[in-house]
């Protein structure tokens, strides 16, 4: 693996983990709920849930957007490096022994 797979890596990971955090975060869309569990709606408290559920409705659109980029990233970089790479090692050392078999065979 290269150093930029392994930010990537890491930076998916941090990525994966914050989006989860912030997607729990978020409240329902549930009306009325303070009058039954005994919380007053005043108007600071309505716009301060607001501002908050705001901050976290975004925080969650970025997020997400930086999943999507470093995973499509990732798999760039994969497509581009480790076929070619494991491809030419492991067909060349099996083409090799296929062949060194076959000439052993037909001289015998």
């Amino acid at each position: 693996m290269s150093v930029v797979e392994i930010i990537l890596g890491v930076l998916l990971l941090i990525a994966s983990v914050v989006l989860i955090i912030v997607i729990i975060l978020q409240e329902g869309n549930q009306q009325g709920i303070g009058v039954v569990s005994g919380g007053a709606d005043t108007f600071f408290s309505k716009n301060k849930a607001r501002s908050y559920d705001a901050f976290l409705s975004r925080a969650t659109k970025w997020f997400a957007v930086v999943f999507v980029v470093v995973v499509l990233a990732l798999n760039i970089i994969a497509y581009f490096t480790t076929p070619a790479d494991t491809a030419e090692t492991a067909d060349s050392t099996s083409v090799s022994q296929v062949v060194d078999a076959t000439e052993a065979a037909a001289t015998e």
